[in-house]
């Protein structure tokens, strides 16, 4: 009998090409396949609430496998990370599911975060797990300047090139942006997200928070619905894949 589990996952995506398998290096996907291949000889697909990119990091990923052995979800769980070792990647929770259950299209808001460290000094502990900004920002611009964006919009603007969405409109349930010290978050809710949409708000509102551009650029960028309009794709060491809801 085959039974599906659902699996949440917290990685380090420094190492990985992304979560989604492919020939040019090691993704996450490959590696949870493996462990799990290495503890019950079964091969499977594991399919994953968000196809995070190469550097993107995940606090609470969702991914769900369909096996055949019988276990426990606490022994999957000890037995999946034995086998993830050395990677960075902790199955933190396991859980069967019924078959109707699926970790991208059961999804109904995705939670992202992306960290800014605005310094001039080098990062050490935090070195690959945020973006270092050592020019001033002004967060409560760059929170004002991104309010237009919350709702049902063309944000074409905001798509990757290679983006491979049916369709640019998306609808944006939040975002904030907030200062806590030398630390800059941007927080996102929605129920998906574009390819790169995160990473190119954030390079947009980088122009706003260092007063290059006014709080009401990004409303003018939104509604220009091209891509060149817009700022810089932010790197992907400052973006967390935060929590997935069902």
């Amino acid at each position: 009998m085959i039974c599906r589990f659902k699996l949440t996952l917290e990685y380090d995506g420094g190492p990985f090409v992304g979560w989604q398998r492919q020939e040019n290096g090691l993704s996450v996907q490959q590696c949870v396949e493996e462990a799990v291949e290495k503890f019950c000889g079964e091969q499977t697909v594991a399919y994953a609430a968000g196809r995070t990119d190469s550097g993107v990091h995940a606090l609470a990923q969702v991914a769900h496998v369909d096996i055949a052995r019988e276990a426990e979800p606490f022994r999957i769980k000890e037995a999946l990370n034995y086998h993830l070792k050395p990677r960075p990647i902790a199955v933190t929770d396991a859980e069967p599911v019924d078959e109707g259950f699926h970790a991208r299209f059961s999804a109904v808001e995705r939670r992202y975060r992306y960290r800014i460290v605005n310094r001039r000094a080098p990062l050490t502990l935090d070195a690959g797990k945020a973006w270092l900004f050592g020019r001033p920002l002004d967060a409560g611009a760059m929170h004002e300047a991104a309010l237009p964006l919350i709702g049902h919009h063309d944000f074409t603007s905001f798509r990757a090139a290679e983006c491979q969405a049916k369709s640019p409109v998306k609808t944006l349930t939040d975002i904030r942006v907030s200062r806590y010290g030398g630390e800059i978050e941007v927080a996102l809710r929605a129920p998906s997200f574009l390819h790169h949409q995160v990473r190119n708000i954030v390079g947009t509102l980088i122009l706003v928070g260092e007063g290059k551009k006014p709080v009401t650029w990004l409303a003018t960028v939104l509604r220009a619905a091209d891509r060149r309009k817009a700022g810089a794709t932010a790197p992907a060491c400052g973006l967390y894949l935060e929590k997935v809801l069902y």
